[in-house]
């Protein structure tokens, strides 16, 4: 486990879908409740470890992480935890005038607003502790934009790598059949 993370919200989703003492039921990807699981594990150990969460300092990965869940799913209690425990590191995110992560222009090709501000954090967290990684599920968009992230130090931890490699050549493979 790495010293630090931001942790997109499909992770706490995954994580609290799989919840063995309360599991929510929620739509949450992926739908396997084996991977699901794994999701679970990485955070529990999260919560577990010394890492520390990266949050922007305006608050809105956490406001993001409540609109998806409530106060007692297991995935806002490891955040709560992790406040709890003073391993809350809090970065400046620069936000445009809707409200989005603003990224240097090498990183134009991250196209879904919320996790702009995601990797806008990563990249200040790497700037100020050396080290900025996003770690994410569900979402195979990550891959699309893995090696412009690398060359700007951001690191990405897919829990789920196998799947999330899977999903996202079919989604390429998807994309490349021509319109009949």
């Amino acid at each position: 486990m790495r010293a630090r993370y931001v942790v997109d919200t499909n992770v706490l989703i995954a994580a609290s879908a799989a919840d063995p003492q309360h599991p929510k039921d929620i739509d949450a990807t992926p739908t396997d409740p084996a991977l699901r699981e794994q999701v679970w594990c990485w955070l529990d150990q999260f919560q577990q470890s010394s890492a520390h969460l990266v949050l922007d300092d305006a608050g809105k990965i956490f406001d993001e992480y409540q609109n998806k869940l409530g106060f007692y799913d297991f995935g806002p209690q490891v955040v709560q935890r992790k406040w709890d425990m003073c391993a809350v590191d809090l970065v400046q995110v620069n936000y445009d005038a809707d409200g989005h992560g603003i990224l240097p222009s090498t990183l134009a090709l991250v196209h879904d607003p919320a996790d702009r501000k995601m990797v806008a954090a990563a990249l200040a967290a790497h700037v100020l502790y050396g080290e900025g990684c996003v770690a994410f599920a569900g979402d195979t968009d990550w891959h699309d934009w893995e090696g412009a992230l690398h060359e700007q130090h951001v690191l990405l931890e897919p829990i789920i790598e196998a799947w999330s490699r899977q999903k996202h050549a079919e989604k390429k493979q998807r994309q490349s059949r021509p319109l009949s």
